[in-house]
């Protein structure tokens, strides 16, 4: 438990002072502890070094700012780096897209979207020309649109019409054969290395997040894992449903755990592949 308050406070520590760029050892010396010892802690414990979460951290305040238009440099002093040329690297090295690429990140992509009817509820479904990119599970009355927008910003929304968008459901959620579906998906590196070993996963079969750490070869790095498999905008299509906590308990799941019963009791029914795979 002092291991988990000190890594705790870090944690919180780095999220406050981001742009100051805190070194591992004034970090660790907060903590209390040597730099080695601090850096093994926190890895074990979070999942991902402090200088990777550090990293992340400053690589989603970039982003924020460079979505607003600010020019590179500006962008660079704000979150601490010294100039454009350690902004642009670090985009480079955790997010595959230059400064620039992100600012116009979605911009002249169409999304076509729709609420539509499923066996285990209304579902939200959302398309570029390229694939399916949101499958998310909703309530009545909730409208999933703002939240695709901020994480698609610069991309035009259009509602489809229902003779259009009913389908949609039924090839994902229908009992028959489906077809394969494209996806198209927006996320970091390592987030999409998670996702594309998640749809490697057989239908009806299931793992636990420290065999997929280990498939995305990151053994110790269950709950960074679990923090991309939380992060799955493509719900059925991207199986995150199909992990569990290790020694088989349920976990936790983003659309809600019986959901998450219903769709591996489905596939355990069919006794199949699932009549199709989903590409990426």
């Amino acid at each position: 438990m002092d291991d988990y308050a000190r890594i705790e406070a870090a944690l919180l520590r780095i999220e406050r002072d981001a742009r100051r760029q805190p070194s591992l050892e004034e970090l660790a010396a907060s903590a209390g502890l040597s730099p080695a010892h601090f850096q093994r802690v926190f890895t074990r414990w979070a999942g991902i070094s402090p200088k990777r979460f550090l990293q992340a951290v400053t690589v989603g305040r970039a982003r924020e700012l460079l979505r607003r238009s600010r020019s590179v440099l500006d962008v660079a002093l704000d979150v601490g780096l010294s100039g454009p040329g350690r902004l642009h690297d670090l985009t480079v090295t955790c997010e595959a897209m230059t400064p620039g690429q992100i600012g116009r990140l979605a911009d002249g992509v169409t999304i076509r979207h729709a609420i539509v009817p499923s066996p285990l509820g209304p579902v939200f479904v959302a398309r570029t020309d390229r694939g399916v990119c949101a499958v998310e599970f909703v309530a009545s009355g909730e409208d999933p649109a703002p939240g695709l927008q901020r994480h698609w910003p610069g991309a035009a929304l259009v509602a489809a019409a229902d003779d259009e968008a009913v389908p949609w459901g039924a090839a994902i959620f229908g009992n028959g054969p489906r077809p394969p579906l494209a996806l198209h998906l927006r996320g970091t590196n390592f987030q999409i290395q998670v996702w594309r070993a998640l749809l490697r996963i057989p239908s009806g079969r299931i793992v636990d997040y420290g065999a997929l750490a280990e498939a995305v070869g990151r053994p110790g790095a269950a709950r960074a894992v679990g923090a991309a498999v939380g992060a799955n905008p493509v719900a059925a299509l991207v199986p995150c449903h199909r992990v569990l906590r290790r020694h088989g308990q349920l976990g936790g799941y983003r659309w809600g755990t019986g959901r998450k019963l219903a769709l591996l009791g489905r596939e355990l029914a069919r006794g199949s592949d699932g009549g199709g795979a989903s590409r990426s």
